[in-house]
């Protein structure tokens, strides 16, 4: 598996509304898109630092994933992103084939139509870890 940056750091919100005057404002960032993915049950917005991106996540609906982490857990980090050189479905295998348990089996898409799966942070030190690549990208 080829790891070639972080892609993002997600993180969850009570709303997008409210906590983008925090970041735009006080942090000085930028966001550059917002948009929602239906079958994720979320709306996301972008910021970028550097090479690295910022995730906003809400919920849009109250059994999502979201709204049970912020249930749980609170607003916060809800994971990292790690941009794959060799292909989300590649690194799938080969992680599976080390003993990683794997929410996602096969890719799916995500915001801002990257393909992504989910790695179980039962397998990850804890940390819900996100394997990202961009299909418009050359490799």
């Amino acid at each position: 598996m080829n790891l070639s940056h972080i892609e993002h750091i997600g993180i969850a919100v009570k709303s997008i509304d409210e906590a983008l005057p925090y970041y735009e404002n006080v942090l000085g960032l930028k966001c550059y898109a917002i948009e929602e993915v239906a079958d994720q049950k979320v709306k996301t917005a972008f910021l970028k630092i550097g090479q690295t991106k910022i995730e906003l996540l809400e919920s849009t609906s109250p059994d999502g994933t979201i709204a049970s982490f912020i249930e749980k857990r609170g607003e916060g980090i809800h994971h990292i992103a790690f941009s794959v050189a060799d292909g989300v479905q590649n690194a799938l295998v080969e992680l599976e084939g080390k003993g990683v348990k794997l929410i996602d089996k096969a890719p799916r898409k995500g915001a801002e139509g990257l393909n992504i799966a989910f790695l179980h942070p039962k397998s990850t030190v804890g940390v819900l870890t996100e394997l990202c690549e961009n299909p418009n990208e050359t490799k």
